[in-house]
């Protein structure tokens, strides 16, 4: 477990937005940064500030990626063809603990990790505690049958809080992941700019 989990909604304060959509989220009733300066007034951001908070606001909405993951994670996406911001998207969503949040098989992004990593999922009839997987088109991911009676995960199942997105395709407890989704399709709460974090990489 790693200590942003105990620390989530700092990052909601820090970018000052409710990044995960969540009715919990402390910006819905204090929409300034934690700790003791967290009310001073805000300087104009440089550019470099500005692709900064894109790429961290990004990172952080991901969960637990460290830097030297995202990083990897954008080298990548620049040596594929086509557009580095929509390729890292694509990656970002082909995660194995993103698809098991997209399909609203756990409530937050920091279960999905916790819950992959506890070992409760297979990937194509095969378990899987890697939350960094990636998967391809195709794929299966499903809970294991001893898992299925967790109570955070019939609460997610059921929960209107999120919709599942149309390139991941749930049946009761296995999720198909169909395709790379493109950035439009992906079900931000908030405005991503992968531009501004390809910008920020490639200074």
């Amino acid at each position: 477990m790693t200590k942003r989990i105990q620390a989530k909604y700092k990052i909601d304060r820090r970018m000052g937005e409710n990044i995960w959509g969540r009715p919990k989220s402390p910006v819905n009733k204090r929409d300034y940064g934690p700790g003791e300066h967290g009310q001073r007034r805000r300087g104009k951001l440089s550019d470099y500030g500005i692709q900064l908070r894109a790429k961290q606001k990004l990172k952080g909405y991901y969960g637990s990626i460290n830097e030297k993951q995202f990083r990897n994670l954008y080298k990548a996406a620049s040596r594929t063809r086509g557009d580095t911001g929509e390729n890292l998207i694509g990656l970002l969503e082909s995660r194995l603990d993103a698809i098991v949040y997209r399909a609203k098989i756990v409530p937050t992004v920091f279960a999905a990790r916790q819950f992959v990593n506890h070992g409760h999922v297979m990937v194509n009839g095969k378990r899987c505690n890697i939350p960094s997987a990636r998967l391809q088109p195709g794929d299966v991911v499903e809970v294991r049958q001893k898992s299925r009676e967790i109570p955070m995960v019939l609460e997610a199942m059921d929960s209107p809080e999120r919709e599942i997105p149309e390139y991941i395709v749930r049946e009761g407890f296995k999720a198909t992941y169909v395709r790379v989704p493109a950035l439009d399709e992906v079900p931000y709460a908030v405005r991503m700019e992968p531009n501004l974090v390809v910008e920020f990489y490639s200074r």
